[in-house]
């Protein structure tokens, strides 16, 4: 895959960024940056993509990616339609890792620190109630000034690396491709292929948005995102159904067909291949951890 270079101001008086963005279009595409991304999503859900990673992500949830490494957060088609009365609200910092210069994390005491961007270069997504600890000190982060906003951005990695809950999102074998990229091509299959998941896609309509032959598309879309259409195909669709599974107002058969799969058996069959776990144990999952963190 070949994302495109994202250029980062910190501003003159600063040496690391954070900001909020209201919007869901900010930096829209697939990209990656030398800095370290920190973002809470304090309202949004939508479809995320983390090197070789399709996952939901919704409200509430807090991600680390780290440098280099290619990422894309696609939110909701609710958020962009003319009669739209979903809000966004995100908080995001990006920071070099050495930017508080190359001896500070060999200190002995930074250890944990290391570790975890080092952690983050598969990316971390941070669960559990931890969540709200780092979502409270990144609002902070908004509105401090001078020696304030590097004592809270190791305040946070600290509360990230004492996380007992986190998962690891890109693959141990994703090699990322960080060259420019000359054109949008493989953007615009990904936006194609999440407006027309639910019906058959032809291979000759994606060639056509990648400016190849049909024969070679396949060969195309592997090369440059390490995975076979297919897959990511089915990839999107657990994805989708996991939201609606989450949500909880659709019977199951109808979530089956509502997340673009023909037949019970195959959504089933995919969705633990995909998962880990079957459409309801998935479900029942979810609630529990839900339960429990709002009882704790």
């Amino acid at each position: 895959m070949k994302p495109q270079l994202l250029k980062v101001s910190s501003g003159p008086a600063r040496s690391f960024s954070v900001r909020q963005d209201l919007v869901p279009s900010v930096n829209n595409r697939w990209h990656y940056h030398p800095e370290v991304e920190l973002i809470h999503f304090k309202k949004g859900s939508g479809t995320q993509f983390i090197g070789d990673s399709i996952r939901q992500f919704n409200t509430g949830d807090v991600v680390m990616v780290g440098v280099y490494l290619p990422h894309y957060w696609r939110f909701d088609d609710v958020y962009f339609s003319p009669d739209n009365s979903a809000e966004v609200d995100i908080r995001v910092a990006h920071f070099c890792e050495n930017f508080w210069g190359n001896a500070f994390l060999q200190l002995p005491e930074n250890k944990m620190i290391k570790t975890v961007l080092e952690k983050a270069r598969r990316g971390i997504q941070i669960t559990g109630n931890a969540k709200k600890n780092i979502a409270g000190i990144m609002e902070k982060l908004l509105t401090a000034e001078g020696v304030k906003r590097i004592l809270l951005l190791v305040e946070v990695l600290n509360a990230i690396a004492e996380c007992e809950h986190t998962d690891s999102l890109s693959s141990l074998g994703f090699s990322p491709n960080v060259e420019e990229a000359r054109n949008d091509s493989i953007n615009i299959i990904y936006e194609y292929s999440l407006a027309n998941f639910k019906n058959k896609i032809q291979i000759d309509n994606l060639a056509q948005l990648a400016g190849v032959s049909p024969s070679s598309f396949c060969r195309y879309f592997k090369s440059r995102t390490q995975r076979t259409y297919s897959k990511f195909l089915l990839e999107i669709k657990v994805g989708h159904a996991c939201k609606l599974l989450i949500e909880n107002r659709l019977p199951l058969k109808q979530l089956c067909y509502e997340s673009g799969f023909n037949n019970f058996a195959n959504f089933h069959k995919y969705f633990k291949q995909i998962t880990g776990k079957s459409p309801l144990s998935y479900q029942r999952e979810f609630i529990r951890v839900k339960s429990k963190s709002s009882y704790e």
